[in-house]
C-alpha cells in the first residue's frame, strides 16, 4: 500500500499527569534567553514497530508512558506548570504542578502506511497534538509524541526530558538531572553590548509596521527528507576546496542557500538571508569547570541565532565553498563565551519590552528567509520506554512566521545520513524537488525499513 494521510483518531482517554511527589509552588523566572523566543509550540514524536512480545499491550504501554512521566516531571516540574505574565507583563513560570494533559487514542493506519514525508498531513492535529499522547496504530505499532511551549526549553532541555522519560520507564535512574540555576543567566553589571548585537536582535518597538505583502498564494508546509553520508561528504569534500575546513551543517547549509536563492531570483528579490542556531551551553562555560559542569544540564534556552544576507546573484553564481566560507563567517561571530555574555546583557538593557532575532522579524518583504538548527543530537535511539527503540523520531515545528525553519538530524537507521525537517514555502520545496531529487529524496517507509 502507499503512504495515506486520510486516516480517523480516536481518543479513547484523556487525562492530566501530575509530578507523583507534591511539589512547593513557587514562581520561576525565565531568563534573559528566555524572553527572546516567541510564544511557540514545538512538537516531537517517535514512532515504534509492534512489540515483539505479545504479552505487551497499547493500554499496558500508555500506563507505562504516564507512570514514568509523573516520575520524570519530579525531576522536569517545569514542564508541568503554567507560563503567566507578571506585573511588568513579561512571562514568567508558575511551577505548580498542574500536570501535563495526555492523551490515549487509536488511528486506523499502519505503521508501514504513514505519510512521514508529509508531516502536516499525517502527523500534525493527529499524531503530535497540543499536549501528550500515545496513539495506537492498527498493526500494533505506536507513535508517542508531545509538544513544549519554546519559551520554557530548547531542543536540548526538551531532549534531555525524553531521555529521562524513557530511563524511568525502563526503572532506570536518570542520567542527567537538570539544573534550573538561573542565575547561570545573569547580566553582568555593567553591562558589554557589542553593536553587533543591535544587527541581530531588534525589541518589538522598533519593528517596521507591516507592508503590504506581494499577492501571492504560497505558503509554508512542512517535509522530510533523507540525504545519504556520500552526498553529506561530497558537498563537505566541495566546500572544503582551497584548504579550508568547513563542518558538513555549513557545507549542507550552503548547498540549501544557493537552491533558495535560485527562486529568490525568478521572484525578483535581490536578497535572501539564512540563519543558523547556536548553542552557548559549552561557550558559557569556557574557562570555569564548576560552570560547564552546571550549564551541561541546564534547563532552558541558551540560543543565539546569528544571520547574513547575500546577494541572490552571488549565491547562484559562486562556487559551494565560496557560499559555505560565507556561512563560517556569520556563524563566528556566534560561537564565542563573549557574544553570548553580551545577548545576555543586550536583553537586560532592553527589558520589560519583548524583542526578537531580526531574521524571524522581517518577514518576506526583503526576500525570503530561512533558520537552520542542527538536530543531530536528538536522541533518537535513547528513547527506549521497554519495548524497543523508535524506527523513527522528528521535530514538528510548523510556526507561524514568514521564515522557513530546517533541522537536520542523524538517520535513525543509517549510519551517516541525515534525515531533515523541513518547513519551507510550497515553491521553495518544489523547485528543492525538481532541482535536488537526487540529493534530497522523501522520506519513505522502504527507506526505514517498515515492512
Amino acid at each position: 500500500m502507499g503512504a495515506k494521510a486520510d486516516f480517523t483518531v480516536t481518543v479513547s482517554k484523556h487525562e492530566t499527569v501530575a509530578a507523583v511527589l507534591p511539589l512547593q509552588q513557587h514562581w520561576l523566572p525565565l531568563s534573559n534567553l528566555d524572553l527572546l523566543l516567541p510564544p511557540v509550540n514545538v512538537g516531537v514524536f517517535f514512532c515504534y514497530k509492534k512489540p515483539e512480545s505479545s504479552i505487551v499491550s497499547f493500554t499496558s504501554m500508555a500506563s507505562v508512558l504516564k507512570e514514568a512521566m509523573a516520575q520524570a516531571l519530579v525531576y522536569y516540574y517545569a514542564f508541568a506548570g503554567e507560563v503567566v505574565a507578571n506585573n511588568v507583563g513579561e512571562p514568567e513560570l508558575l511551577c505548580n504542578n498542574r500536570g501535563v494533559d495526555f492523551v490515549e487514542a487509536y488511528a486506523d493506519v499502519e505503521l508501514r502506511d504513514l505519510d512521514l514525508h508529509n508531516p502536516d498531513e499525517s502527523i500534525e492535529g493527529k499524531l503530535v497534538p497540543i499536549i501528550s499522547e500515545a496513539t495506537e496504530l492498527r498493526c500494533g505499532g505506536i507513535v508517542v509524541a508531545c509538544t513544549f511551549d519554546h519559551r520554557i526549553a530548547d531542543a536540548y532541555s526538551a531532549n534531555m526530558f525524553l531521555v529521562s522519560w524513557a530511563e524511568m520507564a525502563r526503572f532506570k535512574s536518570i542520567s542527567l538531572v537538570p539544573s534550573f540555576q538561573r542565575s547561570l543567566m545573569n547580566p553582568r553589571r555593567p553591562g558589554c553590548i557589542a553593536p553587533s548585537l543591535d544587527h541581530m536582535y531588534v525589541p518589538f518597538s522598533s519593528l517596521p509596521p507591516p507592508k503590504q505583502q506581494r499577492q501571492s498564494t504560497d505558503h509554508l508546509i512542512s517535509r522530510i527528507y533523507y540525504i545519504t553520508s556520500e552526498q553529506l561528504n561530497e558537498f563537505q569534500s566541495l566546500a572544503c576546496t582551497n584548504g579550508y575546513k568547513r563542518t558538513k551543517l555549513e557545507s549542507f547549509s550552503a548547498f540549501l542557500w544557493k537552491l533558495i536563492a535560485v527562486l529568490a531570483a525568478k521572484d525578483g528579490f535581490n536578497c535572501t538571508k539564512m540563519g543558523i542556531v547556536v548553542d552557548g551551553r559549552v561557550r558559557l562555560g569556557e574557562g570555569d569547570e564548576e560552570k560547564a559542569s552546571s550549564m551541561s544540564c541546564y534547563f532552558g534556552n541558551v540560543l543565539s541565532i546569528p544571520f547574513a544576507g547575500q546577494r541572490v546573484s552571488e549565491l547562484i553564481e559562486k562556487p559551494l565553498w565560496w557560499v559555505a566560507n560565507h556561512v563560517h563567517d556569520f556563524l563566528e561571530q556566534a560561537v564565542t563565551k563573549e557574544h553570548f555574555l553580551g545577548l545576555i546583557d543586550w536583553v537586560e538593557a532592553h527589558r520589560p519590552e519583548p524583542a526578537l532575532s531580526k531574521i524571524y522579524s522581517k518577514g518576506s518583504e526583503e526576500g525570503p528567509a530561512f533558520v537552520v538548527s542542527s538536530g543531530q543530537r536528538f536522541p533518537v535511539s535513547k528513547v527506549d520506554f521497554g519495548w524497543g527503540r523508535p524506527v523513527f523520531g522528528s521535530y514538528h515545528f510548523p510556526w507561524g512566521g514568514d521564515s522557513g525553519y530546517v533541522m537536520p538530524m542523524a538517520s535513525p537507521g543509517r549510519e551517516g545520513d541525515w534525515v531533515v525537517y523541513m518547513h519551507l514555502l510550497k515553491r521553495q520545496l518544489e523547485l528543492i524537488e525538481a532541482e535536488a531529487s537526487d540529493v534530497l529524496r522523501p522520506l519513505t517507509s522502504d527507506y526505514l525499513e517498515l515492512d
